[in-house]
C-alpha cells in the first residue's frame, strides 16, 4: 500500500499529449489553446470615443472658447465628420471613430445643450480625454492569447474580434467510464430488495462534462469473460478507462485479473487513504492508462477530484492551484490513513476560507455530498486536528 503522495507522483508521470484538433470558436469553451491567436490589426483599430458627447479640438478651449456650435451627429460606425472652425464640435456616441480634427471628448455631463450649440459647465477639461487610442491594447501581429491558455468566455470574445472564426485547440483524451455489478440496474427501472440504481457513472460524467470532456458510459456484468472482453474493446477504442467498482478483495472483483490478462500493468494497488483505499491504477503496453476507483460513491468522487482530475490538467498543460481553508472545528481520525474529510465552506469576516467538516455514513453515503462543496486533506501521520489548523482542500 502506498501514499497518496506516492499515487499522485506515479499517476503524473503518466501525463499524456493527445494531439490537437480545429474546432470552432464558439465552440471551444473550455478547451486549452494549441496556437497562438495574433491580432490582425491593431487593437482598437481607430481611436475609439469613449464617452457620448462632443468632439473637440482641443486648442480652442486654449482659445478660450466654451461654446460650440453642433456641426453634425456622427454615431458608431458613421464616417467620421471633421471640423473646420474652433468654435464647432461634432455631437457623438460612445464607439465611433474619432475625427482626425478632433483630439478630446467631452461628455454630455459636462455640457449644456441647447439650441444647436453645447457650452461648457466645468473647466476640468484635458487634451485626449474619453479617447481610447488605436492600437493602445494590442498592435498588430501581437499575440493577443497563447498556447496553453484555456479558452474562457472573455477569450472567445477576444478571438471573434480578430477574425479567428476556428481555434487550434489540444485534444482530450478519448475516455470511457465503466460500471460494474449485478447489484446495479439502471435508473428508469425498479430495483429489487438486494439491488440499487447505478449512480457512479453518471457522477463521473457530470464532472468531467465541467471540464470539457464527453465520455462514453457502459456497465458491464460481474462475469469474468464477459468482463474480459468489455475491458478489451475499451482499450482499443479509448485513451483512458474509468472504472467503478470491482478492485477489492471480493470473490467477485474480478477487474484486476481481466487487466492483467490484457497486458495492463499494475503501477499501484491500494493507497493509503480513506475513503478510496482499493483505488487501482495501471498502464497498458500501448500507453492506455485505467483508473479503477473503488465502487463506493464518495471513494469514486474523491479519487477522481484528487488524482483524474490533475492528471488531465497536467495532460493539457494546465496548472491544478492548490487551495487552502482553516478547519473550523476540532477534527478527529484515529486510523493509519490519510483522511479527505468532507466539509463546507465559507469566508468569514476576515476573508479567510474557513472550512466546517460535515460528517457522513461511510463512503457509501453519496446523499452526504449534496451538503458538503470539497474535501480537506488531512496528514496521515497525525489523529488529531485542531480548530484554526489549515490543510489543502479539494473543491467539488
Amino acid at each position: 500500500m502506498i501514499t497518496v503522495e506516492e499515487a499522485e507522483k506515479i499517476i503524473l508521470e503518466q501525463v499524456g499529449d493527445y494531439g490537437a484538433e480545429i474546432v470552432p470558436f464558439e465552440l471551444a469553451l473550455g478547451r486549452v489553446l494549441a496556437e497562438d491567436i495574433k491580432a490582425d490589426r491593431d487593437l482598437p483599430p481607430f481611436n475609439r470615443v469613449t464617452m457620448d458627447g462632443i468632439a473637440i479640438s482641443y486648442d480652442a478651449i486654449e482659445n478660450g472658447f466654451s461654446t460650440f456650435r453642433i456641426k453634425a451627429t456622427q454615431a458608431a460606425g458613421d464616417h467620421p465628420v471633421d471640423i473646420d472652425e474652433h468654435n464647432e464640435c461634432v455631437e457623438i456616441m460612445t464607439g465611433a471613430v474619432l475625427p482626425a480634427s478632433s483630439d478630446t471628448v467631452i461628455r454630455y455631463e459636462d455640457l449644456e445643450m441647447r439650441a444647436g450649440l453645447a457650452t461648457l459647465v466645468t473647466r476640468e477639461i484635458k487634451r485626449g480625454q474619453n479617447i481610447h487610442y488605436k492600437g493602445n491594447d494590442k498592435k498588430q501581429g501581437d499575440i493577443v492569447a497563447g498556447v496553453g491558455e484555456l479558452v474562457t468566455p472573455a477569450i472567445i470574445g477576444l478571438v471573434a474580434s480578430v477574425g479567428e472564426s476556428e481555434l487550434r485547440v489540444k485534444k482530450l483524451p478519448r475516455v470511457a467510464i465503466i460500471s460494474s455489478g449485478d447489484e446495479l440496474v439502471e435508473v428508469t427501472e425498479t430495483p429489487s430488495a438486494n439491488q440499487i440504481r447505478r449512480s457512479n457513472g453518471y457522477t463521473v460524467k457530470s464532472v468531467l462534462k465541467q471540464h470539457g470532456l464527453e465520455a462514453d458510459t457502459l456497465h458491464i456484468p460481474d462475469e469474468p469473460e464477459e468482463i474480459k472482453k468489455r475491458l478489451s474493446f475499451c482499450l482499443e477504442n479509448y485513451d483512458v478507462l474509468l472504472l467503478s467498482g470491482g478492485v477489492s478483495m471480493g470473490k467477485f472483483d474480478h477487474i484486476p485479473k481481466a487487466l492483467e490478462e490484457l497486458k495492463v500493468n499494475v503501477l499501484f494497488h491500494k493507497v493509503q487513504q480513506r475513503p478510496g483505499k482499493p483505488f487501482w491504477f495501471g498502464r497498458h503496453d500501448d500507453g492506455k492508462l485505467v483508473f479503477a476507483f473503488p465502487g463506493n460513491p464518495v471513494a469514486t468522487f474523491m479519487c477522481l477530484h484528487r488524482y483524474f482530475l490533475p492528471w488531465l490538467n497536467a495532460s493539457l498543460g494546465l496548472e491544478t492551484k492548490s487551495q487552502y481553508a482553516v478547519l473550523n472545528n476540532r477534527y478527529g481520525f484515529h486510523l493509519p490513513l490519510k483522511c479527505f474529510l468532507q466539509v463546507k465552506l465559507h469566508y468569514n469576516e476576515y476573508c479567510q476560507l474557513m472550512a466546517t467538516p460535515v460528517e457522513g455514513n461511510g463512503s457509501g453515503d453519496f446523499a452526504n455530498l449534496a451538503d458538503t462543496e470539497a474535501f480537506m486533506e488531512l496528514p496521515l501521520e497525525r489523529n488529531e486536528f485542531k480548530k484554526g489548523e489549515v490543510f489543502k482542500v479539494w473543491r467539488f
